[in-house]
C-alpha cells in the first residue's frame, strides 16, 4: 500500500541519489587525479526514520509497532549535565544477519571513500543504552558490544580496513584495546591539550593518529581563544605554548598540528579562514542553530593558500 500511495515520492528520492552519486563520482575522479583522498564519516547509530531501519527491524530493538524500546546516548559529562539523549534505536546485536548488514554498510562506505570515521567509537566497545520512555540520557546503563568479534569479520571480507576510531569523550581501556588490536588511528584534537599533560598535547601524540586543531563539536579556534569565559591563565598558557599572539592563535595551532608526528594531520576550514564563533558548525546537546555555516570561495585567499603550501611543505606533509 505504501509503495503504490508513495510511488512518486521515491522515484523522486531515487533519481536524487542516482544524480549524486554521478556527481559525487565525478568529483572523487577528480580529486584522485590530483593525487588528493577523501575521508568520509559514518555514524555508528543509524536513524529511525531511515531506510535502514525500516527494512531491517528484526536488527533493531524495537517493539511490535516498530517504536524503539531503548534508545542511543551518552550519559552526563562536559557538555551537558543530562547527558545526550539521541534517540536513535540500537542495534541487536543478537541477530545473527547483523554482521552481514554491516559488511554491506561498509562495502558501500569503502566504495565511496578512500578512509572513513566512523563517530562514537567507544559504542563497538560499550553503548549507552537509555529506556526510550526516559526524558533524558541520565537513567542508561552501558552494554557490553561484540566489536572485536565485528573487525575481525570485516577484515576477512575486506583486509585492513582504512578506518579512523573517533575515540573522543569517555574513553575505557576496552575501547582503547579494540581500536589498537586493529591498527585504527584514533584522534587528537589540539584545543584539548595545549599546555596540558594530555594525550591532545603534540608532545605526547604518537604516529597513528589523527591531529585535528578542533572538530565540528568544538569551537573554532579563534573562537575558542577568544571566548570571554576562557581562563585568563588557560588563554595565556596556551598563547606562550604556541609562540603566537591572540591575533595569529588559528595559525599558531595549524602549524603545531602539522609540525607533530601525528600521522594525517587536519585543519576545519574555519580555522584555515581564521573565523570566530559565529561560525562554529555544532554545539554537542543543543537542538538548534547548528549545521548552518556555509564555505564561501571568496574567503580563501591567495595569501592563505600560500600560507598553507609553505606549511606543508616545510612539515614534510606534501604528497
Amino acid at each position: 500500500r505504501a509503495g503504490k500511495a508513495l510511488a512518486g515520492q521515491v522515484q523522486r528520492v531515487a533519481i536524487e541519489q542516482f544524480l549524486f552519486d554521478r556527481q559525487f563520482r565525478s568529483l572523487t575522479r577528480a580529486a584522485d587525479a590530483l593525487g588528493i583522498g577523501v575521508i568520509g564519516d559514518i555514524p555508528i547509530f543509524a536513524a529511525h526514520d531511515s531506510a535502514d531501519v525500516w527494512a531491517n527491524r528484526e536488527l533493531f530493538h524495537l517493539d511490535k509497532k516498530g517504536f524503539p524500546t531503548v534508545v542511543a546516548g551518552v550519559p552526563p559529562d562536559a557538555f551537558s549535565d543530562t547527558g545526550q539523549r539521541w534517540g536513535n534505536p540500537l542495534y541487536n546485536w543478537a541477530d545473527h544477519t547483523i554482521f552481514r548488514w554491516w559488511t554491506a554498510r561498509m562495502k558501500r562506505a569503502f566504495d565511496l571513500f578512500d578512509l572513513v570515521r566512523i563517530d562514537h567509537f567507544r559504542g563497538f566497545a560499550a553503548y549507552w543504552a537509555v529506556p526510550s520512555s526516559s526524558p533524558t540520557a541520565v537513567d542508561g546503563e552501558w552494554i557490553e558490544a561484540p566489536g572485536p568479534a565485528l573487525f575481525e569479520h570485516l577484515e576477512r571480507e575486506f583486509g585492513p580496513l582504512p578506518v579512523i576510531a573517533e575515540d573522543l569523550g569517555l574513553i575505557t581501556p576496552d575501547v582503547e584495546d579494540l581500536r589498537d588490536s586493529f591498527h585504527f588511528p584514533g584522534m587528537r584534537v589540539l584545543q584539548l591539550g595545549l599546555g596540558t599533560d594530555s594525550i591532545h598535547s603534540p608532545e605526547r601524540f604518537v604516529r597513528n593518529v589523527v591531529a585535528y586543531t578542533g572538530t565540528h563539536d568544538t569551537d573554532t579556534a579563534m573562537g575558542w581563544i577568544g571566548d570571554p569565559s576562557l581562563p585568563k591563565s588557560e588563554k595565556a598558557k596556551a598563547l606562550l605554548y604556541l609562540g603566537v599572539d591572540e591575533s595569529s592563535f588559528n595559525w599558531g595551532l595549524i602549524g603545531a598540528a602539522m609540525e607533530s608526528i601525528a600521522d594525517l594531520a587536519i585543519t576545519p576550514l574555519q580555522d584555515l579562514l581564521g573565523l570566530g564563533s559565529g561560525a562554529r558548525m555544532n554545539r554537542p546537546g543543543t537542538e538548534s542553530g547548528n549545521w548552518q555555516w556555509r564555505f564561501e570561495w571568496t574567503g580563501l585567499s591567495d595569501a592563505v593558500i600560500e600560507r598553507m603550501r609553505t606549511l606543508a611543505s616545510d612539515s614534510n606533509r606534501e604528497r
